[in-house]
């Protein structure tokens, strides 16, 4: 497991499918902002609570020239299936081998009612234009979190200007 990539750092590269295949590559994104966020799973409660909060804020993501872009180990068909059900706008990645995550420092040990097991450890990361990391969120709860990472997007816009 790597250590979470820190503020003024440049992002790990990675390139990973969505649901329709499409290839998403992170130096594709260069001279826009990109939200990167790991989730355990699609389709639990927390998660849904969290993409339902990204899907809410859409607009504003937008309008800051903004992608999101979610990140958890399940398949294309699973992401699809989540897309749908809850009409999530953004873009959803499968890292099925949790390669992306271990360099994101994003999969670890966790402890859930006394087992522990190794899993995606929830964290976000704001990706700036220039490919640095401008915003690192290590422990996200999923609540609220799209509203926080708007404000610190609209921060780290305002230092560009």
């Amino acid at each position: 497991m790597s250590d979470m990539p820190k503020v003024g750092e440049l992002a790990p590269e990675f390139e990973l499918r969505d649901d329709s295949g499409r290839a998403h590559r992170l130096s594709d994104r260069r001279g826009h902002f990109t939200v990167v966020y790991f989730y355990p799973a699609d389709d639990t409660p927390g998660c849904t609570k969290e993409a339902c909060s990204f899907r809410d804020n859409d607009a504003a993501f937008k309008a800051a020239d903004t992608e999101v872009w979610g990140l958890s180990p399940q398949g294309p068909a699973s992401k699809a299936a989540f897309r749908a059900k809850y009409g999530l706008p953004f873009t959803l990645l499968a890292d099925e081998d949790h390669g992306v995550a271990d360099l994101f420092g994003a999969w670890g040990e966790k402890t859930n009612y006394g087992k522990t097991y190794w899993g995606i450890l929830r964290s976000s990361f704001l990706v700036g234009p220039d490919g640095k990391v401008a915003h690192v969120w290590p422990k996200v709860k999923a609540e609220g979190h799209a509203t926080e990472v708007l404000a610190a997007l609209s921060e780290a816009r305002s230092r560009l200007d």
